[in-house]
């Protein structure tokens, strides 16, 4: 059987590896200082999660053993675990001439891009772990034209959908962000979001129906409903970020002992910083209110009087992990060209908002919190204005001055 062996090794790693918690209430968003609460309620943490050099797999059971509701989770993030270590080791290898990974594969993905090599296999690599794990419900990835059905094995037929009666998650994600950059050895990344699965969502059968149809709508959550969100980034070291609704925990990869070690406990992005990261080769294609604050950015008249310096990968993940350490701007705003911007809400801009908002920053499109808007459809974009919270909040009451 052709997926055996992937079968065994994610089924037995993930079982033993971790034990993650549920979500929670969550910083405010954009428009005021006021919490806004989330549907989910926050993990109870303690010391044991704020020990530097804990392994994941330690972290995870702790938090399951203090909230034993989210024993499930744990075997999902046991399967997310291993194959973020399997992604990082393809994508390590890939510029060796024969690993045969590099370059692109001939086909177009929804969106109409181009797809990489790396880009099906690390799919294929996250659909088997997940589908592995046996908790997911509806999964929902950035190379597929819809939720497809891993569960029954038929993953040619890219017409079913994952619709399992007795699975308690639906999970998103982007399985290679940034790989356009992977052929040379920029940083990538995988990212993650983790909903709750609709519990009345009952389906007989494999064809697709208006029972199949209304169960594919448990994707199209808002942020304010993410039970998990994660993302891993593949560069120098390869570390995991997670938010369980409790703050923000980064753990580093130790190759010597194969585990995710905890290096950066409790995350907290700076309220100011004096750092953007835009492709501003589209600035003059931006909204008024995006270009003249930007513009003060540049000639230090915003509100902190200071210059600001520009840092850009390209990666969002990257860009992200960078702009959460530092503070600063990260953004793909909307413009002429691209009325919507180009980063997908489901599986990009609600994930990494949440985690943002959890450091302490905020996520917004300029008009309204990332983490509030309803998904319409599984590939719907959405402008993105990201980062340190005085920041962003410049950006936010620029537009609200313009209208």
């Amino acid at each position: 059987m052709k997926f055996s062996a992937i079968a065994f090794l994610f089924t037995a790693t993930s079982v033993a590896a971790f034990s993650p918690a549920s979500t929670a209430s969550r910083t405010s968003a954009l428009f005021s200082t006021a919490e806004v609460e989330t549907k989910t309620n926050a993990p109870v943490f303690d010391e044991v999660c704020e020990t530097t050099g804990v392994t994941l797999t330690r972290f995870m059971a702790e938090v399951a053993m203090l909230n034993p509701e989210l024993s499930e989770l744990t075997t999902l993030f046991g399967a997310i675990d291993t194959a973020c270590k399997a992604i990082t080791n393809l994508v390590k290898r890939s510029q060796l001439p024969s690993s045969e990974t590099l370059g692109l594969e001939g086909e177009v993905n929804i969106q109409g891009e181009d797809q990489k090599k790396l880009d099906v296999i690390t799919n294929d690599l996250l659909k088997r772990a997940l589908r592995f794990s046996g908790k997911i419900g509806v999964l929902a990835s950035e190379e597929e034209d819809e939720p497809v059905d891993i569960a029954s094995g038929s993953e040619g037929k890219a017409s079913e959908l994952i619709v399992e009666e007795t699975d308690k998650y639906v999970v998103v994600f982007d399985p290679l962000d940034g790989s356009s950059n992977v052929d040379a050895g920029i940083p990538t990344g995988t990212i993650i979001g983790i909903y709750d699965h609709d519990e009345n969502c009952l389906v007989d059968g494999e064809e697709s129906t208006d029972a199949t149809e209304s169960c594919l709508s448990n994707t199209l959550q808002p942020g304010t409903n993410l039970v998990a969100a994660a993302y891993c980034l593949y560069s120098s070291s390869t570390f995991f970020v997670l938010t369980l609704g409790n703050g923000v925990y980064g753990f580093t990869l130790d190759d010597q002992i194969g585990e995710f070690v905890l290096s950066h406990p409790n995350i907290k992005i700076p309220e100011d910083s004096s750092i953007i990261s835009f492709n501003e080769a589209n600035v003059e294609r931006w909204d008024a209110p995006m270009k003249e604050t930007l513009y003060k950015w540049r000639e230090g008249t915003g509100a902190s009087g200071k210059r600001y310096s520009s840092r850009y990968i390209g990666s969002m993940v990257g860009d992200v992990h960078r702009t959460l350490l530092y503070g600063g701007v990260f953004g793909y705003p909307g413009d002429t060209k691209n009325l919507k911007g180009k980063l997908r809400l489901l599986y990009e801009g609600a994930p990494m908002s949440f985690i943002m908002e959890q450091a302490g920053g905020l996520s917004t499109t300029g008009t309204k919190r990332v983490m509030e808007i309803v998904p319409e459809v599984v590939h719907q974009r959405v402008p993105i204005v990201m980062g340190s919270k005085n920041c962003v909040q410049e950006v936010i009451d620029a537009y609200a001055a313009a209208n």
